[in-house]
C-alpha cells in the first residue's frame, strides 16, 4: 500500500511558517494543526507550522517520513447527528529535533514571517529546571529552550511572537513568562533584552477542549485500505473543541479562528472556563486513571458502560465538583451533562494509560484545588476525590503493578520509589511540597483517609471500593 506522503498527494496547499509548535504530540496536531488547516482552507492565515520535538524521544522522525503529513479522523456526535469525517493535514511544513540539530532550532528566530508560538509539553513541561544554561544544547526544559529561541530573535533585531501555551495548568501563559524572565535574569541576558521580552512579545494564557485520544491501532489497518493509503500517524479526535485565549482583542484579526468558524473565545478573563473545564472534564478523567486502572478497565468508553464506575464518576462529578465552583449551578450541571455525552461517544476509545501520563501533575492541577475547596465549604473529605489519591499511591507506589502502571517523569518516580522503600510512605509522599506545591499532611484528616482508602483498595480492590463509596459505606468526616 501506498504511503502517505507529497509524492502521492501532490497538490496539497503549502505555506510559509508562521508558527513554530513545541510539540509533536497527537493532541496539538488535530487541535492547533487542524484549525490552522481550517483558516487556511478559507484563505485567512496561508501560514504553516514548524514542529520542534520537546522531548529526546518523539515523532519529527516519524512525520518526516510522511513529508509532515498525517490525517486527523473525527468521530463522535455533534448537534445530535454522528460525525465520521477524516482530514490529510497539510499544515505543518518541517519540523526539528533540537536534540540532533540545535543550530536549526536557532535559526527559527530568524524568520521574519513566525508570529506564534503554541506549546503542549503536558502540565509538567512548564516548569523551571535548575542547572539549565544558555549554553546548553539544548537545555533541558522547554521554557529555557524557549529562553534561547527568544534571545536569537532579540539578538537579530526581529519583532517578538504571541507565545500561546496549551499545557492544563492554570495561568499558563503568566507561569511561562515568569520563568523566561527568571532565566532572562539567572543567565544575565541584560535590561534590553528583558525590556524587549515585555514589550515585543504577548505570553497569552489559554485553556484548550478537545477529547483526542491519539492513534487508532486496532483500526488502522482496515482505515488505510479505506482510504486508499497507509498512515502511521493518524490523530483521532471528537468533533467538538473549543479555545479560550486570554490576550489582546487584534489577536482574532492576525489568528481568525474565530473567523473560519471556529469555536474559539478571545477574552480578557480567562479563569470562569478554565475552572468549569479543568475541574469538571480533566478532573474526572484523573480520577479514572488512578482508580478504573486497578480494576482492568481500559477506556472512558469501557467505564461509562460500566454501572459502579458511572455512578461513582457521577456522583464525583455532582455532588463533590460541582458543589466547589463559584459559577452558576445550572451552568455547570448542563456543561456535565454535555461532558458525559462526550465520555459515552461511541466511537471514541480514549484509553486510560493516556490520561495517566503525569498523573501527579495533573491530580494537583485538576482535583486538589477541589478537595480543598470542598472541605473549606463543607468540613469533610470528599470522598471520590480522596479515594482516587488513593489509588494514585496505589499506583507509584508498586511500579510493576500488573494493572496499571505509573507513568511520570524519572525524578516524580524516583521520589515515589524511594519513599515507598520508607515506614512512611504516605506520609512521605503527601508532605512532599514538590509533588503538590505544599504539604498535604496539613490538611486535617487527609492522611488518615488516603491510609484508609490504600488500605481498602489492596485488601478488597478498587472495584470494591469504588462500590462502598457508591453505597455511602465509607466514612470521610473529619
Amino acid at each position: 500500500m501506498i504511503k502517505l506522503s507529497n509524492s502521492y498527494f501532490k497538490d496539497l496547499p503549502r505555506y510559509p511558517t508562521k508558527a513554530i509548535q513545541f510539540g509533536d504530540g497527537n493532541f496539538l496536531r488535530a487541535f492547533v494543526d487542524w484549525q490552522i488547516q481550517q483558516m487556511n482552507k478559507k484563505g485567512l492565515f496561508e501560514g504553516g507550522v514548524t514542529i520542534v520535538q520537546s522531548l529526546p524521544t518523539g515523532r519529527v522522525g516519524q512525520l518526516a517520513e510522511q513529508d509532515y503529513l498525517f490525517t486527523v479522523l473525527l468521530e463522535g456526535k455533534s448537534h445530535g447527528e454522528n460525525i465520521q469525517t477524516h482530514e490529510i493535514i497539510s499544515s505543518v511544513n518541517t519540523g526539528i529535533n533540537p536534540y540532533e540539530n540545535y543550530d536549526a532550532y536557532l535559526r527559527l528566530a530568524e524568520d521574519e514571517n513566525v508570529r506564534f508560538i503554541f506549546s503542549n509539553t503536558t502540565e509538567a513541561g512548564i516548569a523551571y529546571h535548575e542547572g539549565d544554561a544558555l549554553s546548553d544544547r539544548p537545555p533541558v526544559s522547554f521554557p529555557a529552550k524557549l529562553t534561547a529561541l527568544l534571545y536569537e530573535r532579540f539578538k537579530a533585531g526581529k519583532k517578538g511572537f504571541y507565545i500561546i501555551p496549551c499545557e492544563l495548568i492554570e495561568d499558563n501563559g503568566k507561569h511561562l513568562k515568569n520563568i523566561v524572565l527568571r532565566y532572562a535574569d539567572e543567565w544575565k541576558l541584560g535590561e534590553a533584552f528583558t525590556g524587549w521580552l515585555e514589550s515585543e512579545n504577548t505570553f497569552c494564557s489559554s485553556l484548550v477542549d478537545r477529547i483526542v485520544p491519539g492513534y487508532p491501532k486496532e483500526r488502522a489497518e482496515a482505515l488505510w485500505k479505506e482510504w486508499g493509503y497507509e498512515d502511521t500517524m493518524i490523530a483521532k479526535a471528537e468533533p467538538f473543541l473549543i479555545w479560550v485565549i486570554e490576550g489582546p482583542r487584534e489577536l482574532e484579526e492576525e489568528l481568525p479562528l474565530k473567523k473560519a468558524g471556529l469555536n474559539v473565545v478571545v477574552t480578557d478573563h480567562l479563569k470562569p472556563y478554565r475552572d468549569r473545564k479543568v475541574y469538571l472534564l480533566n478532573g474526572p478523567h484523573t480520577t479514572m486513571a488512578c482508580l478504573a486502572r486497578l480494576a482492568g478497565i481500559k477506556t472512558v468508553g469501557e467505564l461509562m458502560d460500566d454501572p459502579d464506575f458511572y455512578r461513582f464518576i457521577d456522583r464525583e462529578m455532582y455532588e463533590e465538583i460541582i458543589p466547589s465552583l463559584d459559577l452558576p449551578k445550572e451552568e455547570l450541571t448542563s456543561y456535565a451533562a454535555e461532558i458525559q455525552e462526550r465520555f459515552k461517544n461511541p466511537f471514541m476509545e480514549h484509553e486510560l494509560d493516556s490520561i495517566a501520563l503525569n498523573s501527579v501533575s495533573k491530580f494537583q492541577a485538576r482535583l486538589l484545588p477541589t478537595l480543598k475547596k470542598y472541605i473549606e465549604r463543607f468540613h469533610k473529605i470528599p470522598m471520590r476525590i480522596s479515594l482516587a489519591l488513593s489509588g494514585l499511591l496505589v499506583i507509584y507506589g508498586k511500579q510493576d503493578h500488573t494493572l496499571a502502571r505509573a507513568i511520570d517523569l524519572p525524578d516524580v518516580l524516583t521520589t515515589f520509589e524511594n519513599a515507598y522503600k520508607t515506614d512512611h510512605y504516605v506520609k512521605a509522599i503527601l508532605a512532599n511540597e514538590s509533588l503538590w506545591g505544599e504539604d498535604l499532611t496539613k490538611i486535617d484528616g487527609l492522611l488518615e483517609q488516603v491510609h484508609k482508602g490504600i488500605k481498602l483498595i489492596k485488601n478488597e480492590g478498587a472495584r470494591k471500593a469504588v462500590q462502598m463509596a457508591n453505597e455511602e459505606e465509607l466514612s470521610f468526616e473529619k
